[in-house]
């Protein structure tokens, strides 16, 4: 990207101030390398999304952003009802509530190692992986309302966990004014069997070592010893959040033309807070949020029921399950005022800081745990919501690496066995894929250099390093 026209404000921050029908400046959280590997439609969309309707402060791009439909994936926006404010399915994306959770093992990586392939072998064969991969609980009818409605909280109620997972999951697992009634019978008969699924594309389960801890105190807090294995599982609402993005995208369009609100692009539809569409999008959004969030709860379920049959009576807590993908009603404080806001993160996740009423007890004084994925073969890391954050970015960060080639570039380039290979002979990786073709897609040198990624999260005080985590075994779709 050229970023010639951007200003310098920050050693980490970048800002393009409003210039044509921009309402509000665009601010960038990266470093010049960074900046260089996003591509100029980056710059587009994001001064693109700063034209919208009720837009407050700036729209703003992690360190890990790349284009996207509508939205760039990295970008976060808030928006005030009171003036106008808009929702956008593209700010949202596709696979809504997409997000990572952390277990925590308690066991150390030497006595893993040993039942390593063992382990990689089973889970592979537990956990329903790929493109359309169908799990074997099937939910449909009113069971199918009950877990858009109550989320995690269903899962755990049908047996898929304990109650205490619900305490380290955002909202406690439920997302507030699901409306399940305006979710189609289409998005709801795609997932009657994708649930306690993992799905394709960059979405994974991967057993980590910790091999850094950064900050005592907040590793202390969230359970993390160096060499411990942690197990982290990346998914989201399958087939029913996408189609309910496809299906509101349409409805905004012409929401939008109605509203007379300007789209530089048609992939920014969107739609009031206030009107009907709006609001059946949210109560829509909701549901889906709810689906990502029991779909996560069921896979944790099969995680530990496989560990245990290899580690029998082990113990298996939940560290955390943050989503990016998502627009949430927030309360936050601009200009000495707390304000409600509608605050769209898109391939970016909550961090909030210490004392924030939304935080488990274990965590209210060192922060919301934030997740960070790598990329298949790289360090994934576990930051902390910083009090810096919640005003510079409404209390978010950077959800992973973030793209630097495409899928289509990747598959050129890469081949799945030679990926296989190369993982498991120069770093000891166990990775178990259903397409070779999608681990080209989602070979490591598709992504941006993740470690340079969360070190401009922490030098701005997005969020702070806490733990660094090495994978040892990789499941993909």
């Amino acid at each position: 990207m050229d970023f010639s026209c951007l200003k310098k404000i920050g050693h980490w921050t970048w800002q393009l101030m409003p210039e044509d029908r921009m309402r509000v400046p665009a601010i960038f959280f990266a470093s010049e390398t960074l900046l260089a590997e996003m591509d100029q439609k980056v710059l587009e969309q994001l001064s693109n999304v700063a034209t919208l309707p009720g837009i407050v402060a700036a729209s703003m791009a992690m360190p890990d952003a790349h284009w996207g439909y509508g939205f760039p994936i990295g970008g976060v926006a808030a928006f005030d009802p009171d003036l106008g404010g808009v929702v956008s399915a593209g700010g949202v994306g596709f696979d809504i509530a997409c997000g990572v959770r952390t277990l925590l093992t308690g066991i150390h990586f030497k006595e893993l190692l040993p039942r390593k392939k063992v382990l990689a072998d089973l889970l592979f064969q537990t956990i329903p992986a790929g493109l359309g991969s169908r799990g074997k609980l099937k939910v449909k009818n009113k069971e199918m309302d009950a877990l858009l409605f109550h989320g995690a909280k269903w899962a755990v109620d049908q047996g898929f966990g304990d109650k205490n997972d619900l305490d380290k999951i955002e909202e406690k697992g439920t997302a507030r004014g699901a409306r399940p009634e305006f979710v189609s019978a289409k998005a709801k008969q795609r997932q009657e069997r994708e649930m306690g699924t993992l799905g394709s594309g960059n979405h994974y389960l991967e057993v980590q070592i910790i091999e850094e801890i950064y900050h005592q105190k907040a590793a202390r807090a969230f359970g993390l010893r160096p060499g411990d294995c942690v197990v982290t599982i990346h998914c989201g609402s399958r087939g029913l959040g996408h189609q309910i993005a496809t299906e509101f995208m349409r409805l905004m369009v012409v929401e939008a033309q109605k509203q007379k609100i300007y789209l530089p692009d048609r992939d920014l539809a969107c739609a009031p807070i206030h009107s009907e569409t709006g609001q059946k999008y949210l109560g829509a959004m909701r549901a889906a949020i709810n689906c990502a969030l029991a779909n996560r709860q069921i896979l944790t379920h099969l995680v530990r029921q496989t560990f245990d049959a290899v580690f029998p009576g082990i113990n298996m807590p939940l560290l955390y399950d943050v989503a990016h993908n998502t627009c949430r009603e927030e309360l936050h404080e601009i200009a000495g005022q707390k304000r409600k806001l509608f605050v769209h993160r898109k391939g970016a996740t909550r961090a909030f800081g210490p004392g924030h009423p939304d935080l488990p007890l274990e965590y209210l004084e060192v922060g919301q745990p934030v997740l960070i994925g790598g990329s298949m073969g790289t360090s994934s890391y576990i930051l902390v919501g910083t009090e810096k954050g919640m005003k510079l970015s409404f209390g978010s960060a950077c959800h992973g690496a973030g793209r630097i080639m495409s899928r289509k570039q990747a598959k050129k380039r890469f081949t799945g066995p030679q990926i296989v290979q190369e993982l498991l002979e120069h770093q000891g990786i166990e990775i178990r894929g259903h397409s070779f073709r999608g681990l080209a897609e989602e070979a490591p040198d598709a992504y941006k250099n993740i470690a340079e990624v969360v070190e401009v999260a922490h030098q701005a005080h997005l969020a702070y390093k806490v733990a660094r985590l090495r994978p040892i075994i990789c499941i993909k779709g």
